[in-house]
């Protein structure tokens, strides 16, 4: 292609090339930005509530600063039992995952998503599968393990995820499921919220079914391995 060729091209497509620019320019330093703000101030929302909100569903949000340490416990139990000991990506559960996805192919692969990576994308994205949405996750989990400690990272996750029906966060959850706040959540109530985190639009904490008791039940225990084992060292 000659000069005169190529900038005739480069011409015609300069919009093209200029919108590519602006994203990317936005891409980048916007979330940090978001995530040096967002460290020490309260959240006002996610992409998530709003799609909640334009579909009809309502949302109930309000933000804690007082969780109680028992849905912390809970969470990382049934979430993330390595958060505290990854920067981000937890590299033992992909391989386990992509090990058991190929010994049965045609079952549907099982995530291994860390709480940093679901607290990134709860954030910025809205939820769909996609191989961009993929790739923006991956970037932003790097960038709010480098921003933020993990003590912050929990406390945005446990704040900001879809526990039903428009229900936001821990504090809205404790209120709509059991009457009482996030910072007053027994133990029992702490593994029900944290036991159907899973598929919380078709499962109920309140009134849970036998499976969602039984995953309950199994959930206490875990919570005081969690304690035990100093698994939660990062948060306390």
């Amino acid at each position: 292609m000659g000069v005169g060729r190529f900038a005739r091209v480069w011409r015609g497509r300069g919009w093209l090339w200029r919108s590519c620019l602006v994203l990317l320019s936005l891409l980048v330093p916007a979330p940090i930005l978001l995530l040096l703000i967002f460290r020490f101030v309260p959240i006002p929302g996610t992409p998530d509530m709003l799609r909640s909100l334009v579909t009809g569903k309502g949302v109930h949000y309000v933000w804690s600063g007082d969780i109680s340490p028992r849905l912390e416990r809970a969470v990382i139990a049934a979430e993330d039992q390595n958060f505290c000991r990854h920067n981000g990506f937890d590299w033992e559960a992909i391989d386990k995952a992509m090990k058991d996805h190929q010994r049965n192919p045609k079952k549907r692969l099982r995530g291994a998503s860390t709480i940093s990576q679901q607290a990134a994308r709860t954030l910025f994205l809205v939820p769909m599968r996609s191989w961009i949405r993929k790739g923006l996750e991956t970037y932003l989990t790097v960038l709010i393990e480098a921003l933020w400690p993990k003590q912050r990272i929990l406390e945005a996750y446990l704040n900001l995820v879809d526990w039903g029906d428009g229900i936001f966060g821990a504090e809205a959850a404790a209120r709509t499921y059991f009457g009482t706040d996030a910072s007053s959540l027994t133990s029992a109530q702490a593994a029900r919220l944290a036991a159907i985190l899973p598929n919380p639009h078709r499962w109920r904490a309140a009134r849970p079914g036998r499976y969602v008791a039984r995953r309950a039940a199994n959930l206490q225990g875990r919570s005081a391995m969690v304690v035990r084992d100093g698994l939660n060292f990062c948060v306390k």
